[in-house]
């Protein structure tokens, strides 16, 4: 089966700035893959290159089979980062132009239009004015726009951004839908946390380099844990018996509950065994490092515990860095 995307050695530069930089990528079809780094790391060119917006300084690529983009346009759907509908079109009409563009025009395309429109929660707003919804509404606007003709290959680019828990959880669902379709899935978000929800590999990217590239299940896998979880029987006990077990780096109170670091000298299963016996627990679990530990733990070059503020800031909701562009 044909890739849906492959990258070969891409790179691209603005001026002194390398946004891309010797870029590797390969997305078998039908995968769900995250591309997930700060703002700024080169996600968005990465993904523009990809659809032919914009054009490398050197390397190759294929999407679905051909050399550009432009020649699969009405297989692959996308939802930008700069959200932007025609204001003054209502929605209807909009949604009808945007799928004609594609290719399709079905006799039920407008019921079609009308069953998105009441899954997304946005029933009777087909006659309204693009520019009088809100912008989530908006957004959600969007994402039928680039799945209403069952696109092969999806782009998603912070799909996420500017929506409530409850949209985002919608949205989720959705992208799921489409991938148990049969579509292709590229989607990038800078919040760790949507990338471990939804994919099943992830690709780091950071300063326009690739960091990491492998399945979720494999990094889990990989990934040494360091923190346990100790809830002691006894709520008022004395967490000095558990700093005097051998490779106890620091603890942490959260509450009832203490978040314990290791060293990396010391076996976990040791060490849990140690903190059991020190102090009676209610419950202990270990906890495996989250994408936003590993992505830090890389970057920063140290472990998993040392703490870069700025950078985990700019990998949650909301979060940016000084870089962003």
């Amino acid at each position: 089966m044909t890739d849906a995307i492959r990258l070969r050695n891409i790179t691209k530069t603005f001026g002194n700035n390398v946004a891309v930089n010797s870029f590797d990528l390969t997305v078998p079809a039908g995968a769900l893959y995250g591309l997930i780094g700060p703002n700024g790391a080169g996600k968005t060119t990465l993904i523009r290159m990809i659809l032919s917006i914009l054009f490398p300084d050197q390397g190759d690529l294929t999407v679905l089979g051909h050399a550009s983009a432009m020649e699969a346009k009405d297989r692959i759907g996308y939802l930008p980062e700069e959200r932007g509908v025609y204001k003054k079109m209502r929605v209807g009409d909009f949604l009808t132009y945007m799928a004609r563009l594609k290719g399709l025009d079905p006799p039920d395309l407008r019921d079609r239009i009308r069953d998105w429109l009441r899954r997304l929660d946005l029933a009777g707003t087909e006659g309204k004015r693009c520019e009088e919804l809100s912008k989530g509404m908006q957004q959600k606007i969007q994402f039928i726009a680039a799945v209403i003709h069952r696109p092969d290959l999806l782009i998603l680019d912070e799909p996420f951004s500017g929506l409530d828990p409850v949209n985002q959880r919608l949205m989720r669902e959705l992208v799921m839908e489409e991938h148990r379709r049969g579509a292709t899935i590229l989607f990038s978000t800078h919040v760790m946390a949507h990338a471990e929800q939804l994919c099943d590999h992830v690709i780091m990217i950071h300063s326009g380099h690739k960091m990491l590239d492998r399945s979720l299940s494999d990094i889990r896998q990989a990934s040494d844990p360091r923190h346990i979880i100790f809830e002691p029987l006894d709520p008022s006990a004395d967490a000095a018996p558990l700093r005097s077990v051998p490779g106890v780096h620091e603890i942490d109170s959260k509450g009832t509950t203490w978040e314990i670091s290791l060293s990396d000298d010391v076996n976990p299963a040791t060490a849990l065994a140690s903190l059991v016996h020190a102090v009676m627990p209610v419950q202990v679990r270990v906890r495996r490092p989250s994408l936003e530990d590993i992505f830090v733990q890389i970057v920063s070059g140290t472990g998993p515990d040392t703490s870069n503020e700025q950078l985990r800031e700019a990998l949650r909701e909301g979060g940016n860095t000084r870089e962003a562009r």
